[in-house]
């Protein structure tokens, strides 16, 4: 039997009168429910804005420019061993080295010790920016999408690698297509960094600062994608082991894991497929991650001890 109208009226009115009496006015409680979820997402979000700091930014540059001198002159060979053989240009046509122990041995007693450094200038303004820019902003995305360490997941820290890679290398191509000139010039330098700078400017234009951006920052993408989220995973996964404590062994195991991901994701972005097979993907990988390998382990330990200063 359906009630009065009346009492239908009343009945709400008591209803609405019980919630009213409780503290809860405007609505019923599943409605009211839903605005405090609302509310504390927003609040929520704030706390995890404002808790956002400078120190990922400043340390991951330090940890950045210290990787790169200690491993500047792995990178320089193999930028060596890359621009040999062009048919292009006459300046690089000769295969003048072997591998990478050749080169190394044949650039010191050729050209000095000097040439094994060509380029350190604006390869560390390319890690003071490139670095602070792409560990800052993961951590900072991170921190954004998930309030607490512990409670990261591989997919979100991925999204924030590949976010950050991009970011970071778009901003800083400018530094590496500088670095890599001046490589290649070997001991002679010419005009400087500064005066490389205003060369490709004048010559080439904005352009030419940001040659090659769209390859950088899919290489970028990759390389960042897997490097921070696998070192994240496997540092997470030995302490939770019981195996190692938050110490040097487990950033050191962890970062040599992360390096090796690195090497094995971004190989086949630096080879040219040539109906060689699938393993023609991976020449040059010892180089490569005789590269990221030590580069990786001097950051991650740099980073992971810069992180325990009280500051």
């Amino acid at each position: 039997m359906a009630r009065p109208p009346q009492l239908l009226r009343l009945a709400f009115s008591e209803r609405r009168l019980s919630w009213e009496e409780s503290g809860v006015v405007g609505g019923p409680p599943g409605l009211v429910l839903v605005k405090r979820k609302i509310g504390n997402t927003k609040e929520e979000a704030s706390k995890r804005m404002a808790a956002l700091n400078w120190k990922p930014f400043v340390y991951g540059g330090l940890a950045s420019v210290t990787a790169e001198c200690g491993t500047f002159p792995i990178d320089l060979t193999k930028t060596r061993l890359q621009v040999q053989g062009q048919k292009n240009d006459v300046k690089h046509k000769e295969i003048r080295y072997r591998g990478m122990i050749h080169a190394l041995v044949k650039i010191f007693r050729e050209e000095g010790l000097k040439a094994l450094y060509s380029g350190i200038a604006p390869a560390m303004l390319r890690q003071a920016s490139y670095g602070t820019i792409k560990i800052g902003t993961y951590q900072s995305l991170k921190r954004i999408f998930i309030e607490q360490p512990e409670d990261e997941t591989l997919p979100v820290n991925v999204l924030c690698g590949v976010l950050s890679g991009v970011i970071s290398s778009c901003i800083a191509n400018p530094t590496d297509v500088l670095k890599i000139r001046m490589q290649a010039q070997g001991s002679v330098i010419q005009g400087g960094m500064i005066g490389n700078f205003m060369t490709i400017y004048q010559n080439e234009g904005t352009k030419g600062l940001w040659k090659g951006v769209s390859l950088t920052a899919q290489r970028a993408a990759v390389v960042v994608g897997v490097e921070l989220p696998v070192y994240d995973l496997a540092k997470k996964h030995i302490i939770m082991s019981g195996f190692m404590g938050d110490t040097v062994y487990t950033h050191f195991i962890a970062s040599f894991t992360c390096g090796l991901a690195g090497a094995l994701a971004s190989n086949p972005i630096d080879v040219t497929w040539k109906n060689e097979g699938f393993f023609a993907l991976y020449k040059g990988f010892w180089p490569n991650w005789l590269r990221l390998g030590p580069w990786n382990i001097i950051f991650f330990v740099t980073y992971e001890q810069l992180k325990n200063l009280e500051l």
